[in-house]
């Protein structure tokens, strides 16, 4: 008599050990063809082919299961989500059902990080270790530290408090923390870091000498980024090609990020096998599940390598698709690369002059593009015409501040614009212009979200603490309070918030000046008296004066630019100098003339000479002329013969 499937299903499921996962497969079909209605083993079946890899069958089995199978398979449906890349349809599931379980907070944290919604993660993950965490606590500051870089590397700056480098004790955490200080741009401790992380990898029980060299691989090829982040190409080349081919161990993401550095690092070359190159690199990209800001830098590198090989018509066409997909004015640094790589095709083969005029033609038919724009003042600017700069720019920033949609207003005033305008403000000495300019993004942003211009409020609140205007002092206290309350604590915030307020409102900012540090660690290692005797560094003023110097000043810069008289070449110290050496060589008693001519000027001109008598001759009118005096007869001269009578 044969066994029951469903007996034989349990007792495998009891089994200590079970590794044989098409084994319980086997079983649990066994028993639903038994039994179409047995749950139980259908959800065997769903957790036996996510064990097997097999995310899509999983998905069908529950989808043709009924509503209690789905009801009962919330994790599985959701992990298979996020395993297929369906990663809305995941977090809408796991948002439908809630987070009251462990499990589904540990899934909906991953399909957070899958999306590059870094904050949620870190958020999720923080909850996590702050609820009964005592198993897991390391993967979770793993996790958070990974979450925390990869906020870095998309530009969002993340507050959270970072471990001490000197307790860290396993390498993923050592490798996560080094990319967040990399991307924050701390390469110094992000190399020590990356050092610690190859110790601890390689010093590690826990791994196999396989998983070993497969870990390694990954920290010297962020050690290569390093040697190129901090200008030693040389060095990073050579650690590339230490690394060699990818190997079957390496994920294909690893294998397109690490080829793509080691390709742009290489010597420019010829621009056609470049070409081809970046192809094939593009190729193996779209296999890959890269991250955006990844995807999107190969992107971009592979349009710039097209417009050295002269495809500008192709590049051309492919940028004007992407504008063409996204609403303009954007904020967004991929859309306007974008723009940029589109404006270097209009204008390559151009000189300055001409491209400018190209780019102007082509910011008439598209007004509202950010990128063309900060192309043309980028021209300008190059072409020393910094007030048509300035102009351009204001044209651009009024036109968009008249705009009726809320989406432009705030690309008007996103940091680097603002920026920009402050900075073409100050080179043309308008003082008052540019501190209006931060004024206006201030109070812009004080009732929106700023969770993407925390630099604008801090830049802002310092400026504006400069000020002895009371309203200036408000509103900088009014920035630093937002970033305050939407990075919950920070340090920069709270003392922006004492400086603001301690004058006017001590008792509202007693509770964050309790919060700082004491002002002797600040200035412990500071050495005041040598900062005393140093003196105070005076920046030099960036405006030229056209007044004309004193004329005290003038001889001053003259007298200490007069150069010393060389000493003659027959000089001998201690010898007494020839009188007449000022004289000129024929007023000089050594002065012997050469010649007949010579001799009968030098005895005219000396003592014994003939000389010569002048009279002065009147003149009608008054004056006078003086003419040489006529020689008197000689006596020995012939007597005039008389003439006959």
């Amino acid at each position: 008599m044969s066994q029951d499937p469903r007996n034989s299903l349990g007792a495998l499921l009891r089994a200590a050990d079970i590794e044989d996962h098409e084994q319980v497969l086997d079983a649990a079909n066994a028993a639903i063809k038994a039994d179409d209605n047995d749950h139980v083993a259908k959800h065997t079946k769903v957790v036996a082919l996510l064990k097997l890899d097999r995310f899509d069958d999983a998905l069908r089995v529950i989808g043709g299961g009924g509503i209690k199978l789905q009801a009962t398979c919330v994790l599985e449906q959701a992990y298979a989500l996020y395993k297929t890349g369906k990663l809305e349809e995941a977090s809408d599931l796991l948002e439908a059902t809630g987070l009251e379980k462990r499990s589904l907070c540990h899934v909906a944290a991953q399909v957070a990080y899958r999306a590059e919604k870094f904050h949620e993660t870190e958020r999720l993950y923080r909850q996590l270790l702050d609820t009964d965490a005592a198993n897991e606590e390391s993967d979770l500051r793993i996790n958070i530290a990974a979450a925390v870089a990869q906020s870095q590397w998309q530009g969002i700056p993340s507050y959270s408090p970072g471990a001490v480098p000197e307790a860290l004790d396993a390498f993923e955490l050592c490798y996560n923390m080094a990319c967040g200080e990399l991307a924050r741009g701390n390469t110094t401790l992000a190399a020590t870091l990356l050092q610690r992380a190859a110790i601890l990898c390689d010093n590690s029980d826990e791994l196999t000498d396989e998983e070993k060299k497969t870990e390694l691989r990954s920290i010297r090829a962020q050690q290569a980024y390093l040697f190129a982040k901090i200008g030693k190409p040389s060095s990073a080349l050579e650690v590339y090609e230490m690394l060699g081919p990818a190997t079957a161990n390496d994920g294909r993401d690893f294998a397109v990020v690490t080829q793509n550095n080691h390709f742009a690092l290489e010597p420019a070359g010829n621009p056609f096998l470049r070409q081809r190159k970046a192809e094939s690199l593009m190729a193996s990209a779209a296999q890959s599940s890269l991250f955006n800001y990844q995807s999107n830098l190969l992107t971009r590198n592979h349009l710039i390598i097209d417009l050295g090989a002269f495809k500008t018509q192709g590049v051309a066409e492919r940028t004007e698709r992407i504008l063409g997909q996204t609403k303009l004015p954007s904020a967004n640094p991929q859309t306007n690369a974008a723009s940029v790589i589109n404006a270097a095709a209009h204008a390559q083969g151009l000189d300055s002059k001409e491209g400018l005029r190209k780019l102007q033609a082509l910011a008439a038919k598209r007004p509202n593009d950010a990128g063309l724009v900060l192309t043309i003042v980028q021209l300008q600017l190059q072409q020393k015409q910094a007030g048509v700069a300035l102009t351009t720019l204001t044209s651009f920033l009024n036109l968009l501040e008249g705009s009726e949609d809320a989406s432009d207003t705030d690309v008007r005033f996103s940091p680097g614009l603002v920026a920009l305008a402050v900075s073409l403000f100050r080179s043309q000495q308008r003082e008052a212009s540019a501190k209006a300019e931060i004024v206006k993004a201030a109070q812009y942003w004080q009732k929106r979200p700023s969770h993407s211009v925390p630099s604008l409020l801090l830049e802002a609140g310092v400026e504006l603490m400069r000020s002895s205007n009371s309203d200036d002092l408000l509103l900088a206290g009014s920035s630093f309070d937002k970033l305050f309350r939407e990075q919950h604590g920070s340090d920069v915030a709270s003392a922006g918030l004492v400086a603001a307020f301690a004058a006017s409102d001590a008792p509202r900012v007693r509770q964050y000046a309790d919060q700082l540090p004491p002002v002797h660690d600040l200035i412990g290692g500071i050495d005041a008296d040598g900062l005393f005797a140093a003196g105070v560094a005076v920046a030099q003023s960036s405006a030229i004066s056209k007044k004309r110097p004193a004329p005290e000043a003038a001889n001053a810069d003259r007298a200490t630019k007069r150069r010393r008289r060389k000493p003659p070449k027959n000089f001998v110290e201690g010898k007494t100098p020839d009188p007449e050496r000022w004289l000129p060589l024929r007023d000089r008693s050594s002065y012997r003339p050469k010649g007949k001519k010579g001799k009968k000027r030098a005895g005219e001109a000396t003592q014994g000479g003939i000389v010569k008598e002048e009279e002065t001759l009147g003149l009608v009118g008054g004056g006078g002329v003086k003419v040489e005096k006529a020689a008197a007869p000689s006596s020995n001269s012939k007597k005039k013969k008389k003439g006959k009578k």
